[in-house]
């Protein structure tokens, strides 16, 4: 897990992906590592996620391809088989996390209160996903929590942007942000690549700045 944390921390941004056609998955994932981005998210919130992951972590072993949205034993099972590199969930199952752990696969499962916190270091997790991020306290929660939980680290998804995302990556207890602002519905529907591409240089860029210390703050 530690491994996979630095790996994350390096790309900062993880676009948060639902594909309705597996078929894009190859082209959006050159487009996003054209622009820098080292991993991505497809969700498991379309009947195409499998074959989507199964192409993607193919084509571009480079990426470090992950399964969002995983909600049962079998799709962790279904995602892995088809090369998921890390399972990540909105919420915490416990028997998610338990087969991910027997496996030795990463698993980020989500939180938003201490008590959820709580229940996912008691199966021996210190990184997880804070969601939905912006809902639920957004920074401010994320400083609230860096006092009694100085052990764990968020990757917060969910309402981030690049009006906020920087604020996010500066915090020393977030990991990564999760964001599905880098591929727009509209523009996989028209397979704007380049368009893509250009998102996430700019996203690649806020990441550099936010981890160099030349970020912008207000």
């Amino acid at each position: 897990m530690e491994q996979t944390d630095s790996l994350l921390y390096e790309t900062g941004i993880i676009p948060v992906i639902k594909l309705e056609q597996a078929l894009q998955a190859v082209p959006l994932g050159k487009a996003l590592a054209a622009g820098g981005i080292r991993a991505a998210e497809i969700t498991f919130r379309s009947e195409a996620a499998p074959k989507a992951i199964e192409s993607m972590a193919a084509a571009l072993p480079e990426l470090f391809v992950c399964a969002g949205t995983v909600l049962s034993v079998e799709q962790a099972k279904q995602a892995v088989a088809c090369g998921a590199k890390a399972i990540i969930s909105p919420g915490t199952n416990p028997q998610v996390v338990a087969w991910c752990l027997e496996n030795g696969v990463p698993v980020y499962p989500g939180c938003a209160t201490p008590t959820e916190i709580e229940a996912a270091l008691s199966l021996g997790l210190h990184t997880l996903k804070l969601f939905p991020a912006e809902v639920v306290g957004g920074v401010g929660l994320l400083k609230a929590l860096s006092g009694p939980y100085r052990q764990v680290k968020f990757m917060p998804t969910g309402g981030i942007g690049t009006h906020n995302v920087m604020e996010y990556l500066l915090q020393p207890n977030v990991v990564a942000c999760g964001g599905s602002w880098l591929c727009p519905e509209g523009l996989l529907q028209q397979e704007k690549w380049d368009k893509i591409t250009e998102l996430a240089k700019a996203a690649s860029e806020i990441v550099r700045k936010a981890r160099s210390g030349k970020a912008e703050t207000k």
